[in-house]
């Protein structure tokens, strides 16, 4: 079973520099990616992830987001399953989640 990180959690792990020990892969559209995505993610499409999944040296630990949570837990148990990491996790609620942690940080 994927385990669901919470969108303040994930955000925790950026702000202390973790991202640095860890893949941050979006895996949503290449326009929703560029209208907006968490720091440090890495683009991935759910059929780039299918192709490379094996052959990628994957992070010890990976998390995975999509628009509200679902996708995110299939790419997530598809790099548990194929993949490297040690760990896997999905964000829960997805970006969508993310966007209003960044609206009431901006004010």
């Amino acid at each position: 079973m994927v385990e669901e990180l919470s969108p303040e959690t994930v955000r925790e792990r950026i702000e202390r520099g973790d991202d640095d020990e860890f893949d941050l892969i979006d895996v949503r559209d290449a326009d929703a990616y560029d209208d907006g995505h968490l720091p440090g993610a890495e683009h991935v499409t759910i059929e780039e992830l299918e192709d490379t999944v094996v052959d990628r040296d994957w992070a010890d630990d990976v998390v995975v987001y999509c628009y509200v949570g679902k996708t995110s837990v299939q790419a997530a148990r598809l790099i548990e399953e194929y993949g490297d990491a040690d760990s896997v996790a999905s964000m829960a609620g997805g970006y969508d989640a993310w966007d209003p942690l960044e609206a009431e940080a901006a004010d």
